[in-house]
């Protein structure tokens, strides 16, 4: 069935209810089913039809920074960075005030189903600063950043297309970029951790799933597209994973200059210490530690923050996907000149 909000000028068209019901037995945290959307088909959770035209119509600040990406690609190391960069290299506050905080996760809301929320507050009822926590991060993105001061930091995972329209004409944008085949395997293991998600199933049938445009936020390439589109716009810089993962500090010096900020040497090298990803993985601001303490994220030996390693996917793939990988992304550069940075020398 089609919907549609006056208020929102795309489509939004209900997932074949089969369909919909199949793909619930493995991605578990959905219970009502799943919509596409707009012209490319964005795959998102029932829920969004609640929040879509309040993200659209979204009132911006001039002085408001969106960090946006594809799931995976390096988003909470780029929040760091652009954080840090941003607000003067204020080591202090990074450690105290979690990344959670700091960066209102736009979307997150549509994808805490009301019954995995009535779990979720059903297992924290005994303290009411758990509640409270649970308030705060499962609040809807757009009334969380109303009543945050300003500058805001905005996290993202949507597609420009179904962000405001005058987002780049206002705001700063960082959007972030990787190769798909290690954002699967990443986001695998992140689908079986959170709950949100709840995935069950094994790693060849998520790939299936991914690049067939029926996982959460897909079509991959249309995502990726719309910003790389639009990277010559003055307040929108497009970065790669595998350029902060080969060469930190001139990712750095790349986005000191697009927030026009000038640091020595010394600063600079005390920053890529602070986001190498050894660092990274020690430091519980950016670990999402919130999540595991409220059971959003499942306890265990695994953190937030992997390996940060680029080329991963090779121990995960068999023969017939990565001759199926090729394909897929040969397929999908072909009308454009965006290529990822490490495909280029090999």
């Amino acid at each position: 069935m089609d919907r549609q909000n006056n208020n929102f000028p795309l489509e939004i068209k209900d997932v074949d209810h089969e369909l919909a019901k199949k793909m619930m037995k493995l991605f578990t945290g959905e219970h009502t089913g799943f919509v596409r959307v707009g012209p490319s088909g964005y795959f998102l959770p029932n829920k969004y039809k609640l929040e879509a035209s309040r993200i659209y119509n979204m009132s911006l600040r001039p002085d408001d920074v969106f960090v946006a990406s594809y799931p995976r690609s390096g988003t909470t190391w780029t929040q760091e960075l652009v954080w840090m960069i941003a607000n003067d290299l204020d080591y202090k506050k990074s450690y105290t005030i979690p990344l959670t905080e700091r960066y209102p996760f736009l979307e997150f809301s549509v994808f805490v189903h009301p019954v995995m929320m009535e779990r979720f507050r059903a297992e924290n009822s005994d303290s009411e600063r758990k509640l409270e926590l649970l308030k705060q991060v499962t609040e809807a993105g757009t009334k969380q950043l109303a009543e945050t001061p300003s500058p805001r930091f905005v996290k993202t995972h949507l597609p420009l297309s179904l962000l405001p329209p005058d987002l780049l004409d206002t705001a700063k944008v960082v959007y972030v970029a990787r190769d798909p085949r290690d954002i699967v395997v990443s986001f695998y293991h992140l689908n079986r951790l959170i709950r949100t998600q709840g995935y069950v199933g094994d790693f060849k049938t998520y790939w299936y799933y991914f690049v067939n445009d029926l996982h959460h936020w897909t079509p991959y390439f249309a995502h990726l597209k719309e910003a790389w589109a639009k990277r010559h716009h003055p307040n929108l810089l497009f970065l790669f994973y595998e350029e902060l993962s080969k060469d930190l500090p001139a990712a750095v010096r790349r986005v000191a200059e697009f927030f026009n900020k000038q640091y020595t040497e010394e600063e600079l090298a005390q920053l890529c210490d602070h986001l190498s990803i050894e660092s990274f993985k020690n430091n519980k601001s950016v670990n999402y530690d919130v999540m595991k303490e409220l059971g959003i994220l499942i306890p265990g030996e695994q953190s937030f923050i992997r390996k940060g390693k680029a080329g991963g996917w090779r121990d995960y793939f068999d023969e017939e996907m990565t001759k199926q990988a090729e394909l897929w992304i040969a397929d999908n550069l072909r009308d454009t000149d965006m290529r990822f940075p490490h495909l280029e020398n090999q």
